[in-house]
This record gives structure tokens, sequence and C-alpha cells, in this order.
């Protein structure tokens, strides 16, 4: 049980940190590899076939050709993670716009906890601990809400 981690380039690692950090958080189980459907595809399919992993975690920008090369190549599933360039939504398009028959799940422009949240949702059917942790985790986050309500409304009131 695990992620398998695929950045585009090593320059996504910085982005990739803090999905890292929520897998760690989780106890999750990953492995992390730069790769490039373009330039090294045989590597690609090296670590896919390789992986024991139960779901991958795709980083990319730019053409964002990467997740879907993986998912063609797996029956695992596979979250893309569109990153960020100098080109407005091109990685989210060329993700989201994959052909019928070879689907990957994409998450928002640059939003690596969530992606690291999807592979801990799938991950957690099989897993009844993560189920537990994702409660735990939802909680925490309502309790920040309803913290924040309240202190803005007492700045407010004041």
């Amino acid at each position: 049980m695990g992620v398998c981690i695929i950045l585009g380039s090593k320059s996504d690692f910085e982005k990739a940190k803090k999905a890292l950090a929520v897998l760690e958080e989780f106890s999750v189980p990953y492995d992390i590899h730069v790769a490039s459907a373009h330039r090294t595809p045989e590597f690609v399919k090296e670590i896919v076939e390789g992986t024991e992993h139960d779901v991958f975690l795709i980083f990319a920008g730019l053409s964002a050709a990467l997740p879907g090369f993986v998912a063609s190549l797996t029956y695992k599933p596979v979250i893309g993670v569109p990153l960020s360039s100098n080109v407005p939504f091109d990685s989210l398009l060329s993700m989201v716009q994959m052909p019928k028959g070879v689907p990957i799940a994409v998450v928002g422009v640059d939003n690596v906890v969530n992606g690291a949240l999807m592979c801990i949702e799938i991950l957690a059917m099989k897993n009844p601990e993560l189920v537990e942790k994702m409660k735990d985790y939802r909680k925490r986050m309502r309790e920040k809400v309803i913290h924040d309500d309240a202190e803005v409304r007492r700045n407010v009131q004041s």
C-alpha cells in the first residue's frame, strides 16, 4: 500500500513537498521519482511497472503528458496535479482533456495537498485506519474554521 509519485521535473519538488508532508502525516508510504514522458519514456515505464504501490500521484506542467502516459501503462488510479507555469492553465487543460478510455483524476492547479488527500482516500478503501485518520483530519479542519470565525467576529465586534 502506498503512493508512487512522479515529478515531471526536479523543479517540481518544491511544490511537491506539501504533498509529501500530508502523506507523512497519514503515515502513507511513498516513493518519488523524476521522469519525463517525452525525454525518458522507458524510465517512466520502468517505474510504473516496478512499483508495488497502489496509486500514482503525478506532478506535471506545460504539456503535462506525464499523467496520461502513466495511465496508459497501468490499471491503477492516476491522480494528476497540474502545475502552473508561464502559460496559464496549459497543464490543467492537458490533463482534463484525456481521450476516452484512459482516465486520470485531476485536482486544481498547484493543489498538491488535494492530490495527496485523493490518494489517501483511495487507499482508505482498503485501510480502515486511514478512514479514521481522515475523520480526524477533517475534524481539525472544521475546528479551525470555527476558531477562525470566532476570532474574526471578536475583532469586528470589538
